[in-house]
C-alpha cells in the first residue's frame, strides 16, 4: 500500500455559502485547515496513552452509543457540525473508511453546537453516513478538553485509549494509516510516538516546555521554569477557566492569555537582568575600599 500524506485534496462542501457564513459567526471555529498535515509518510501516535473519557449519548438511531459497546476495535470520535464545510467535505471519506475496516473500526459522529436534531437527521440520510451519530452534551465536550475547532476528532487504540487528536480537515490516507498500524496491519509509513503535553489532554499542559505563541528565548533555563511554573498556576482571565498554559494550547488566539504570559516573560528578565546591573555596578565601590 503507498501512501502520501503531501497529496492536496478539495471537495466543495455540500453546504451552501450561507451556511458558512453563519459558521464563521458562531463561536466554534470550523478549520479549514490543509489535508497534508504529515511529512515524508510518518505518523505520530502517543507514548503511553490514557483511556477516552466514556459516555452515553443516544444515537440519532434512538439506540445507546458508548465506548465501551466498541472496545476492542479502533474507534474515530469525529466532532463535527452540519454548518461546517470542512465537516461536510470530510463525510465521504469517513464513510469509505468505516465500509472498508467495518468489522475493526468503529466511526462515532458527535454533533456539537446544534439545537434542532431533525436538521442532523436529514443531513445524515442525505450523505448515507454509514456510522452513529448522535447529540454531544456540553458535559462529553468538556471531557474532551473543550473542542475549540471543527471538525476535532480523537483516535482510539483498540483498548480504548487515545493516540491522537487531529483539528481540521486531513488528509483519508492518514487517518487510514493510523487505523492500520492500530490494527497491526502493514503500513507504508514509519510510527513516531510523542508525550502528551497538552496536545491530547489539556489538563497535561503542565508537561509542557513550550507553548503555542510564548517567547521564552530571553530566559536562562532557571528562569524558564519560573515562568512556566506561574503559567500552571495562574488561571486566565479571559473566562475559559483554563490556566495561562492551558489556555495557549486551547486558543492560540486568545490575546488575553498571550498578553499575560509576554508580561510574566517580560518581568522575569527585567528583574533578573536589574539585579545583574546592580551587582555589577556594586563591585568596583567594594575594590576601592581601604
Amino acid at each position: 500500500m503507498t501512501l502520501s500524506f503531501q497529496k492536496q485534496r478539495s471537495r466543495r462542501p455540500s453546504i451552501a455559502g450561507l451556511s458558512l457564513l453563519i459558521a464563521a459567526l458562531l463561536p466554534i471555529a470550523c478549520a479549514a485547515s490543509p489535508r497534508s498535515q504529515q511529512q515524508g509518510n510518518v505518523i505520530r501516535l502517543v507514548r503511553n496513552p490514557e483511556a477516552a473519557p466514556d459516555f452515553k449519548l443516544t444515537g440519532l438511531d434512538g439506540k445507546a452509543l458508548t465506548l465501551a459497546a466498541s472496545r476492542g476495535k479502533v474507534i474515530l470520535l469525529n466532532f463535527w457540525a452540519t454548518w461546517c464545510g470542512p465537516c461536510q467535505a470530510e463525510i465521504p471519506d469517513l464513510i469509505v473508511l468505516q465500509q472498508k475496516y467495518k468489522d475493526q473500526l468503529q466511526i462515532m459522529g458527535l454533533i456539537v453546537d446544534e439545537d434542532d436534531a431533525s436538521v442532523v437527521k436529514n443531513v445524515v440520510a442525505e450523505t448515507q453516513i454509514n456510522y452513529p451519530v448522535a447529540m454531544t452534551s456540553p458535559e462529553v465536550r468538556s471531557q474532551y478538553g473543550g473542542i475549540s475547532a471543527l471538525p476535532t476528532s480523537f483516535v482510539l487504540d483498540t483498548q480504548g485509549r487515545i493516540v491522537q487528536k487531529h483539528e481540521g480537515l486531513r488528509d483519508p490516507a492518514l487517518y487510514e494509516t493510523e487505523i492500520r498500524a492500530l490494527l497491526g496491519l502493514p503500513i507504508d509509513a514509519r510510527v513516531e510516538t510523542f508525550d502528551d503535553t497538552g496536545q491530547i489532554f489539556i489538563a497535561h499542559a503542565d508537561r509542557a516546555s513550550e507553548l503555542p505563541g510564548v517567547d521564552l528565548s530571553p530566559l536562562n533555563p532557571q528562569q524558564k521554569q519560573v515562568a512556566l511554573h506561574k503559567f500552571n498556576a495562574e488561571g486566565c482571565t479571559c473566562g475559559c477557566k483554563f490556566t495561562l498554559a492551558q489556555c495557549r494550547i486551547y486558543d492560540r488566539n486568545c490575546a488575553v492569555s498571550k498578553a499575560r504570559t509576554a508580561k510574566i516573560v517580560t518581568d522575569l528578565s527585567q528583574t533578573t537582568s536589574g539585579k545583574g546591573t546592580k551587582e555589577k555596578s556594586a563591585a568596583p565601590a567594594s575594590a576601592a575600599s581601604p
